[in-house]
């Protein structure tokens, strides 16, 4: 009975170490986790990149990689992403690709912040020049510019401390920033900008493995060879918004909204039209908080949209509409002074003409329809009996009766003569409620009978 007793611990135990030995494997393969930047950097990127950072620090993280393809984005956003990583106790791994990705203007100061800075072949990195919004042409830093200059020298002096912290080339940072520079992949290499080229992830993690980099909390050795890779994807608010930053979409949203609004105050009480246009108005302004938008373009917009709709009240031969046409073009085009290298910031000139021409069509399709109603021939009340046929069922001399659509109406001789019972007639006008009628010609089957 003794050794029955000792028998039943001793095989607890011993299952409960060969659980805990099939399992370590497991929780010993460290694991990485990738987001993904593909467009330009926003509020709605900046939020993605810190969350990102604090989910990584409470799950365990053994490191992050950021791949990154942007042609660059607001300096804000910009700056709070750089300060997640300059604060992140998770190692964080820049990877700028695929194969003709860039790391260009924001994308430079996000790559020199990482711990581990890499690029894929056939990228490039740099031209970090701020641009002015609303300025257009006029980003020159010099005396005449104050702003810009003084933004210039802020951002160079952003660049010179990310480089120094991370131990990077400070000359070529300041030189991304003053004289615009960009480098190849091997010429940030050779520069010191970067520290890998590497075609993959899979082998970029293998390369970096049992380097030892400074996080917040001190040294950390990276183990990521044979990491287990899992992505985090933004979450549906992160979409949400980082779709209403593409100019394009604010374009759109503005455009829908003012119609809306328009199509509710010309037909009150429809409702739909009011609530959509007023949420549209109101994620198109969302949108256009961080864009450079030009003020007389808009006017151009709106005013175009209020010639189409005088179109409609008005008859103008169509002169209304081709200057509703001209104003929403040319006010598209202004709406959003992109400057020099923010190309990411204009509104595509297809969606600006594909906008303008369904627009033009839809207005021009309402007004053809009002046209022609009003011309053609009334076919209800005392109107719509012009023109019909009917029959003398009392002979007009000159005042009588007739039968008109099985109705009898009060009818008089256009020509004051005597029309006697039975004969047909034609309705030939309408006086308050009488009707002026004149003898129907025989037809030709009616003459040859007789």
């Amino acid at each position: 009975m003794q050794h029955g007793r000792n028998f039943i611990p001793i095989a607890a135990v011993l299952a409960c170490m060969l659980v805990l030995l099939c399992t370590l494997p497991v929780y010993a393969q460290p694991r990485v986790m990738r987001i993904v930047i593909d467009g330009s950097i926003n509020p709605a990127s900046a939020k993605y990149v810190r969350d990102a950072v604090e989910s990584a620090e409470a799950d365990g993280f053994a490191a992050i990689v950021l791949e990154l393809n942007t042609p660059g984005g607001l300096l804000q956003s910009t700056r709070e992403i750089v300060s997640d990583f300059l604060e992140s106790p998770v190692p964080v791994i820049v990877y700028v690709r695929p194969s003709g990705g860039q790391a260009a203007s924001a994308g430079a100061f996000i790559t020199l912040a990482a711990h581990i800075a890499a690029m894929a072949p056939g990228t490039n990195i740099g031209a970090a020049h701020p641009i002015t919004l609303g300025e257009g042409a006029q980003n020159i830093a010099d005396s005449s510019n104050i702003p810009l200059t003084k933004a210039t020298n802020d951002a160079a002096a952003f660049a010179r401390t990310i480089a120094e912290k991370r131990g990077r080339n400070v000359h070529w940072a300041e030189q991304a920033v003053r004289g615009s520079i960009s480098s190849t992949e091997t010429e940030a290499l050779r520069d010191s900008v970067i520290d890998v080229i590497s075609p993959r992830l899979a082998d970029l993690l293998r390369q970096i493995d049992g380097r030892t980099v400074e996080t917040r909390n001190g040294s950390v050795t990276l183990r990521t060879a044979g990491a287990r890779v899992i992505d985090r994807e933004m979450s549906f608010q992160q979409e949400i918004l980082d779709i209403l930053s593409d100019p394009n979409i604010a374009y759109i949203l503005l455009m829908l909204g003012m119609y809306g609004l328009f199509f509710e105050l010309y037909n009150p009480g429809a409702i739909f039209p009011g609530v959509v246009g007023g949420i549209c108005l109101i994620l198109a302004f969302y949108s256009m908080n961080t864009l450079p938008i030009n003020y007389a373009g808009l006017a151009l917009i709106i005013f175009g949209v209020i010639l189409f709709v005088l179109e409609i009240k008005i008859v103008s031969h169509g002169l209304l509409s081709v200057g509703g046409i001209i104003a929403l073009f040319l006010g598209s085009i202004m709406l959003i002074e992109s400057p020099p290298g923010a190309d990411f910031l204009r509104v595509s000139l297809s969606v600006i003409i594909t906008i303008t021409l369904c627009t033009a069509a839809f207005f021009l399709f309402i007004v053809g329809k009002g046209i022609a109603a009003m011309r053609r021939q009334p076919t209800t009340g005392i109107d719509g009996m012009i023109g019909e046929l009917g029959r003398v069922i009392e002979a007009i001399a000159p005042v009588g009766s007739v039968a008109v659509h099985g109705e009898i109406w009060k009818a008089r001789s256009a020509d004051d003569a005597e029309i006697p019972t039975g004969t047909p007639v034609r309705v030939a006008a309408a006086v308050n409620l009488t009707l002026i009628v004149e003898r129907e010609s025989p037809t030709k089957n009616e003459q040859s009978n007789t």
